[in-house]
Order: C-alpha cells, then structure tokens, then sequence
C-alpha cells in the first residue's frame, strides 16, 4: 500500500465510502487502482471501505488492506444489509470534507476521480451519467424506465441515478433520513434540500468478477415502489437558511 504504518494519519479532506458485498475478486483489483487515485489529487484522504456482511472471504480482504494502510478505515457489518445500510454506516465514520461513493465491482473508473472533484468546485452534489453504458440491454432498458419515471413523479434533474459514482460536499448530506433504498435517491433529496447539482458523463466498464447483486426484480420494481415514500419525504424535508 502507500504509507507506512508508523506514519500519523492526516486529518483527512476526501473519505471516498464504498460498500462491499461478496467482492473478494474484484476488490483487491479496486484498491489497487483506487487508492493511487485518491493519492494522485494531492489531498488527504481516507478511503472508509464497508464490508455489508459478506460471506465469501471480502472480510478478510478489507481487514487485510487496512493492516497495511492506516487511511483504510474497515467497517465490518454483522449481518449484509443492503447498498443503503453500508453508505448509511460508512457516512457515519467519513471525516472528510468531500465525500465521494463508488461500488467495489470494479464497474466504476477511479481514473475518473479527477472529473468528479473538477466539477465539485461549482457544485454540492456531482452525479455520473454512465457513458457507453456496458451492461445488458434488459438492464439498460429497465433503468431508462426507471429514471424517467423518477423524474416524472419527483421533478428532480438527476439523470442516471443507477451511476454509483458520485461526489458530495459533506455538509449537504449531513441530516439526510436515512432508509432502505436511500443510495437510489441521496442526490436528488439533496436537491431538494437547495443543494447545486452536476453532472459529468463517466466511464462504465463491464463487469468482470463476481455476480451483480441487483435484477430487474430488485433494482426497477423495488425503487418504483420507494418512489411513494420518497415523494411523501419530499413534501415534509425541512429546509432553513440564516441570515448573514
């Protein structure tokens, strides 16, 4: 890894979170390319790695990779919770100033961390839109649906909200609820919150290693129906301003 363990560890101005769930193959290649990544923006970093419960040896990687690099910070979930629960306990442990979120299944590009920080400097919230998108048309198709539908019942201008990859300025999730399938809606309550959004097209690799862990059954009928929770969160988000 990159530093030392006898090194002290800066207070960090980027946490990159990224969830894990049965990625033992894919996840030692993400490290691999992630961390570089984060090193080459010339920030501090920590990069909070959460294992959601695996089963198949990811444990034993994360534990392994912050033996030798003290700014992986493990979070080991006892049971697998879902893609919300880990971000949900990731952002609890982040002390990064720049929070940026990418899957471990190596379908996000790292290489394209610096076009998510460029565009941050005039936003709150960056959103990837999935460029030559490499995934199964019916999966293609199904997340079209999803997206305009989305838009429809929410009035929000997030185009691919599929895309993992994103970047946010700490403040603007800070007091976010909090809920099964909030990583499908962080950048659109945030938003709705006053929050400024950008979106920047980005890399989309297929996948290699392991099995995805969203169908058509989880990932298009399930956030249909969190839709009617979340347009019900909308009208109630309580949202203030100080005077200067």
């Amino acid at each position: 890894m990159l530093r030392a363990m006898s090194q002290p560890v800066p207070e960090p101005e980027i946490s990159a979170v990224v969830p894990a769930y049965n990625e033992v193959e894919s996840l030692p290649i993400l490290l691999g390319e992630l961390c570089p990544a984060l090193e080459a923006t010339g920030r501090t970093w920590e990069l909070v790695l959460v294992d959601d419960g695996s089963t198949d040896g990811t444990t034993d990687v994360v534990r392994a990779a912050a033996a030798r690099e003290p700014r992986i910070r493990p979070v080991l979930l006892a049971a697998n919770g879902g893609q919300s629960a880990a971000l949900a306990a990731g952002f609890a442990r982040m002390r990064g100033r720049v929070v940026v979120t990418l899957d471990a299944d190596l379908q996000n590009d790292p290489a394209d961390l610096p076009r998510l920080l460029a565009a941050l400097e005039g936003a709150d919230v960056v959103s990837g839109i999935r460029a030559d998108r490499q995934d199964s048309a019916v999966r293609r198709l199904s997340s079209r649906v999803a997206n305009g539908f989305r838009r429809a019942v929410l009035g929000d201008p997030v185009t691919d909200i599929g895309c993992s990859f994103k970047a946010y300025r700490r403040e603007v999730l800070d007091g976010l609820p909090m809920f099964v399938g909030v990583h499908r809606f962080l950048p659109a309550l945030c938003v709705f919150r006053g929050a400024r959004l950008a979106e920047v097209p980005l890399a989309h690799r297929p996948r290699r290693l392991g099995r995805s862990k969203y169908g058509v059954g989880n990932r298009l009928w399930r956030g249909l129906h969190d839709l009617v929770g979340v347009r019900w969160l909308k009208s109630r988000l309580v949202d203030y301003r100080l005077r200067d």
